[in-house]
């Protein structure tokens, strides 16, 4: 699914020619469930950034992803903060896009089965963890680097290691050593 932006003609060419099915409206991924949803920061008359907020994307069932061509870093964090899985930034080449939405795609459908192998850890007196916080730290605890990390969650390794400072700053940690002590430590089972 890909919402507004200039680039939409560039990324529903390649992804049809991917076998992949487009719907080009905000409306329809509050309605269906899509396999994936790709918005650009600047639509006409919205942000992308405001839609992926309303559906409330750290829970969405599907990878969402932003697109833009004038992004900077705070922009970025902004957007994996709100949920975007990824921030993907123009010029891009149409394969890769398209590579990283078939890696989502099926890291998604892997997470989607109940796996016995990540707990669902809680930490008493802070934040819970969003899905995503779980999903790397799981990575973090099989003691995969953010490249190997970026590859199992099928998103950059860049986006891998913003959740991880995220998520250290979330439990206190003051680096990965820190963060495995703390879950050990602290960390309950639900």
């Amino acid at each position: 699914m890909v919402t507004g932006g200039h680039a939409q003609h560039a990324i529903k060419s390649t992804l049809r020619a991917n076998t992949y099915k487009m719907r080009a409206t905000a409306a329809h991924a509050r309605a269906v469930t899509p396999l994936s949803i790709i918005l650009d920061v600047h639509i006409p008359g919205r942000s992308g950034l405001d839609i992926l907020r309303e559906l409330h994307a750290q829970d969405y069932p599907a990878p969402i992803f932003i697109v833009s061509g004038q992004g900077d870093i705070p922009m970025a964090v902004d957007a994996i903060r709100a949920g975007a899985l990824d921030f993907i930034e123009k010029p891009f080449r149409g394969g890769d896009v398209v590579e990283r939405v078939k890696q989502a795609i099926d890291a998604y459908a892997v997470r989607t089965q109940d796996d016995p192998a990540l707990p669902d850890f809680y930490f008493p007196g802070r934040e819970p963890l969003t899905r995503r916080a779980r999903d790397v730290l799981g990575t973090i605890l099989n003691g995969a680097l953010a490249k190997e990390a970026g590859r199992q969650l099928g998103i950059s390794h860049r986006t891998i290691e913003v959740h991880r400072a995220k998520l250290m700053e979330k439990l206190g940690a003051r680096n990965v050593t820190d963060l495995m002590r703390i879950v050990f430590d602290q960390g309950q089972r639900r």
